[in-house]
């Protein structure tokens, strides 16, 4: 039997929490060089591979909100021109743009009240800075759960990753991660894109375009549907650790894994092609449907299946409460707010900037040391919320 041939997604996924920039170039000034070039680097090899190689690239709405401040602007400049990558990614056209929820919140942790506003406010931010707005969702931590598919099909996109170990199609068959599936909830359906949990932690500590077609070959012919069309996707973080922060290119993820894989492409030796997750579902639209079990990606020792990583400790399960008791009495506040004078609505509209800032995942995922950052958004919310209720 001949294998079909494989398509691979590869997805990167971009974020910094509010500040870090400024924190990285105030005080860490050669970390802040390795990240800020990890982000001109993924456009500028996209732009050498054009016609055979595709990268999707998520980023968070904080972090273009960095990239856009003209301070930022002028002390990276020694690094890179941040105007001038960014319009590089507005023009390459085999880059798709994923959104995220703006302030990069782990949704099923945060109020469900909140969503809607992280959504549209990330999906926005892709379009007003690079000219097309984002098909693809990348839930923040890949934390998901089924009740937030309306709200991601209410904001516009037409399909979310999902980390596939989460993955249970309806038909009680066997697993297959190598395909999309169609997942609904309270009538709202949205695809859904399993991504592949062992190549991509590869993707993130090292590999190389020989062990990754061996692998992927491997996985496709051991699938569940192997004569069927197959869609392999690999994501990870794009700016952190060695492999990619790595300063010798050619020893690193894009000089000695994906350059040499388009190359091997380009010339037919392998049996891969490198695809657009929108294109891909447009060939080849989802024909089953299936439950997405509540949970997240593994981060260290950790399955993704509890939040362990963000809500495991007594601090980090005080501070979630911390953001639902505030968020809740803004959503109290906001329904007289037709009644409010317009000093009290800049007053609640500074509140709930802040809530919203307070749900950063990295707030709860650095643990103990950076709970407090979260405090530092919450007491000056309620701080405001408190004048309105005086």
């Amino acid at each position: 039997m001949t294998q079909p041939l494989i398509s691979h997604a590869l997805g990167l996924h971009m974020h910094q929490p509010p500040g870090n920039l400024k924190l990285l170039i105030d005080h860490h000034e050669s970390d802040a060089e390795l990240i800020i070039r990890c982000y001109e680097r993924a456009v500028r090899y996209a732009q050498q591979f054009k016609d055979s190689g595709n990268i999707h690239v998520g980023f968070s709405g904080i972090l273009l909100e960095q990239f856009l401040d003209p301070e930022m602007i002028d002390r990276y400049r020694k690094f890179i021109d941040i105007p001038a990558m960014l319009d590089s990614y507005r023009n390459a056209h085999n880059v798709e743009l994923i959104g995220m929820g703006y302030y990069h919140p782990v949704f099923p942790i945060i109020p469900q009240e909140d969503w809607k506003e992280h959504l549209i406010r990330g999906r926005q931010i892709i379009e007003d800075v690079f000219g097309r707005a984002p098909k693809g969702f990348w839930p923040p931590e890949m934390a998901f759960c089924m009740e937030m598919i309306p709200a991601i099909a209410d904001a516009g996109y037409e399909y979310v990753i999902v980390d596939g170990v989460h993955v249970q199609p309806d038909n009680d068959g066997p697993v297959d991660i190598y395909q999309p599936y169609k997942a609904t909830y309270e009538g709202s359906t949205i695809t859904v894109i399993p991504r592949e949990r062992d190549v991509s932690n590869a993707q993130e500590s090292g590999m190389d375009a020989i062990w990754f077609t061996q692998e992927v070959q491997h996985k496709v012919k051991s699938s569940p549907n192997p004569e069927q069309p197959r869609l392999v996707t690999t994501w990870s973080d794009g700016e952190n650790g060695g492999w990619f922060r790595q300063m010798s290119e050619e020893s690193a993820f894009y000089g000695h894994f994906w350059s040499p894989l388009i190359n091997k492409i380009q010339n037919g030796e392998v049996p891969i092609r490198s695809v657009s997750l929108s294109e891909y579902i447009k060939e080849h639209p989802s024909k089953e449907s299936a439950f997405v079990r509540t949970g997240a990606w593994n981060v260290g020792t950790t399955s993704g299946f509890d939040f362990s990583q963000w809500a495991g400790s007594e601090q980090q399960k005080e501070g979630a409460e911390a953001i639902r008791q505030v968020s809740q009495r803004y959503w109290q506040l906001s329904e007289s707010e037709e009644k409010l004078s317009e000093e009290d609505k800049k007053i609640l509209k500074d509140a709930r900037e802040l809530i919203l800032e307070g749900e950063t995942s990295c707030f709860l995922f650095w643990g103990d040391d950076w709970v407090p950052k979260l405090y530092e958004r919450t007491e000056p919310a309620l701080n405001l919320l408190d004048k309105l209720q005086g």
